[in-house]
């Protein structure tokens, strides 16, 4: 029988692109893979996954490079890597576009931007739509419209078939409904490679947008008005706080609101009276809203994790976060949250493979470094931060992993495990799409 043979952009470390291509956004996991293949359709992913098999390679899917844990990357094995898919239709009489599972947001916000509509999506332009979407899916409107996830409407992807083969098979309520159930928070590369999502999409035109920001000794009366305000105000207002280390001396609000700004000036009203904030409010077109919230992620070397806050955090948890970063191993550690519920809670939790619907706020735990030698006391703040918040929240967000998270079934995925290993054992039952932290299958 004849081997079949890689097709697409392939790179192999004797060429030199190889180290930029190797790369992913967090540079303190470094891997050295044998061959990257860009594919440029669903042919070339399907030529991947059978090489890969025929040859009992192992191999990691990759499309925007943000895997916190480097999950997407591997030593001396094959990068199936589809961000070179990356094409996106816009149909405007359906409000539909179908996106190749490629693009990464900036492109996907600047393309639908042509046509007046969007997807609520995530901050980082870099990171890419398919990882974001199979995790959940989270950003500035996710209040208003919900998850990204609740807006796919089918999926295309290529499964593992046989001993080596592979095919390409497509997920909708209506088609492999189970599976469809599963990329709609089951996290990526679980079930097999996904090359285009169709999402329904909304038309926007013009946001406010504000920041307000304090100074640090207004971290606990800025951090109490902003909880128990930010996810129970209109649902056209969706906001994040991030507090900063005692060395940044900084704790900032930032939100859209789908309105003027002289209604979003009155919904302000109880952050404006918490503590001394200074106040920027604006409106702009959407995609300069886009613009504005962009963290601009360049790789560096970072441990990041989360959790979902499903009550207000009481005085004594708040202390813990001050204390931690009063404490920060340097200055650029911070803790960020998002406001959730609104329109994302109107599905139930077991309705899609994405279970942390009730949770009012994410929060996400954040350092990073320069030098080596301070990567433990990182990693250990991190840890440590993460117990101590125990107490007062719940899980963690599968879009944010984190290798030290020993029961990482529950946090990611709560009761919706069970379901999604059996899912996992009719789509993928040889475990071929295989990661620390991936759905295991029931053993037949």
């Amino acid at each position: 029988m004849t081997k079949t043979k890689l097709t697409g952009r392939i790179v192999t470390p004797e060429d030199p692109e190889y180290d930029v291509a190797r790369i992913n956004l967090n540079l303190s996991i470094p891997k050295l893979p044998c061959i990257i293949v860009f594919c440029q359709n669903t042919q070339d992913v399907c030529n991947a996954l059978k090489w890969a098999r025929e040859r009992h390679i192992p191999f990691r899917i990759r499309s925007g490079r943000h895997s916190y844990e480097n999950f997407s990357l591997l030593n001396r094995g094959l990068i199936i890597d589809v961000s070179e898919m990356n094409r996106i239709i816009v149909q405007q009489d359906s409000l539909t576009a179908t996106i190749g599972a490629g693009a990464n947001l900036g492109a996907v916000y600047k393309e639908l931007w042509k046509y007046g509509v969007t997807l609520p999506v995530g901050t980082s332009a870099s990171v890419g739509i398919v990882g974001l979407t199979l995790g959940g899916g989270i950003g500035m409107l996710s209040r208003l419209f919900g998850l990204t996830c609740d807006q796919l409407l089918e999926i295309e992807m290529v499964q593992a078939v046989g001993k080596s083969g592979a095919k390409s098979i497509r997920a909708s309520e209506r088609e492999n409904a189970d599976l469809f159930w599963a990329c709609r928070g089951g996290g990526g590369g679980n079930f097999g490679i996904v090359t285009s999502l169709t999402f329904r999409v909304h038309p926007i035109q013009n946001v406010s947008i504000f920041s307000l920001t304090w100074e640090w000794k207004d971290f606990i009366t800025a951090f109490q008005a902003w909880q128990n305000w930010a996810p129970y105000i209109d649902e056209r207002l969706t906001s994040s706080i991030e507090l900063f280390s005692k060395q940044r001396n900084k704790i900032k609000v930032q939100g859209e609101y789908v309105g003027h700004p002289s209604e979003l000036l009155d919904l302000l009203a109880p952050l404006l009276q918490a503590g001394t904030p200074s106040l920027f409010i604006e409106e702009v077109p959407y995609i300069q809203a886009v613009e504005f919230f962009n963290s601009g992620n360049i790789p560096e070397k970072f441990k990041r994790s989360g959790s979902y806050v499903y009550k207000t955090i009481p005085l004594k948890g708040i202390q813990v976060l001050k204390h931690f970063l009063s404490h920060a191993p340097n200055p650029s550690a911070s803790v960020w949250h998002q406001s959730l519920i609104g329109t994302v809670e109107d599905i139930a939790p077991s309705e899609t493979a994405y279970f942390h619907r009730k949770a009012i706020i994410a929060q996400e735990y954040l350092t990073s470094w320069k030098c080596d030698n301070e990567e433990q006391q990182n990693i250990r703040w991190i840890k440590n931060l993460r117990n101590a918040m125990a107490p007062y929240t719940l899980g963690d967000y599968v879009n944010w992993p984190d290798i030290d998270i020993i029961d990482w079934q529950n946090s990611y995925y709560g009761t919706n495990f069970t379901r999604l290993r059996k899912v996992k054992t009719v789509y993928d039952p040889c475990n071929v799409f295989r990661f620390p932290q991936s759905i295991p299958p029931f053993h037949k």
